[in-house]
């Protein structure tokens, strides 16, 4: 999970006559996530069409189901099948529009653990099954391929050919990048920074 930057809603009339789905407005979500899940950093419109994610779901927060500020967009797993309509208003799931989740949560190697215990990043590791076997296995790939380029940089005896290629190698931390915080992990645990 990355820190998010909520665009203005382009089309407010769609959502105050109901339409929390509008197309203008989905497009502006997905756009904000990199076509990721808000949560779990998956990539998801080359296999599903993504959801609108209530952030506090509709079915506790009537009042909020046409609200800007508490939609997003998400992955099918992460939206039904583990959050649901589950919501503490104590302990709240991160929401990645608001909350730095790197102040919350901590990546080591592909699995994301609560940063000092934290239980607002384990309740979000747990309740949105950021943990589940899938996303680790997709994560381990990536680490495992990231990895051996990392290697393969620093094998380099040309200063320069290492640098433009460790440079190219840092675009895969870009926020747009699926899994981008495991990755920037990598690099940290690489000394290199990003």
């Amino acid at each position: 999970m990355i820190k998010l930057n909520r665009p203005p809603c382009p089309n407010p009339t769609a959502l105050s006559g109901g339409d929390y789905k509008n197309p203008d407005n989905k497009l502006a979500l997905k756009a904000s996530t990199f076509d990721k899940c808000m949560y779990c950093e998956s990539k998801i419109t080359h296999i599903d069409y993504g959801d609108i994610e209530h952030i506090k779901p509709k079915s506790k927060y009537p009042s909020l189901e046409f609200t800007w500020s508490n939609l997003g967009f998400s992955c099918t797993r992460c939206n039904r099948q583990f959050k649901n309509n589950n919501y503490d208003e104590v302990t709240p799931f991160l929401n990645p529009y608001v909350d730095e989740p790197s102040g919350y949560i901590v990546a080591i190697g592909a699995m994301l653990f609560p940063k000092q215990g934290n239980e607002r990043g384990d309740l979000s590791i747990n309740g949105l099954g950021l943990n589940r076997p899938e996303i680790i296995e997709k994560r381990q790939e990536k680490i495992n391929e990231m990895d051996k380029a990392i290697k393969a940089c620093f094998r380099s005896t040309n200063s320069s050919l290492k640098d433009f290629a460790l440079q190219e190698l840092k675009n895969e931390a870009n926020n747009d990048k699926e899994y981008s915080m495991v990755i920037k992990a990598l690099f940290l645990s690489h000394d290199i920074a990003v």
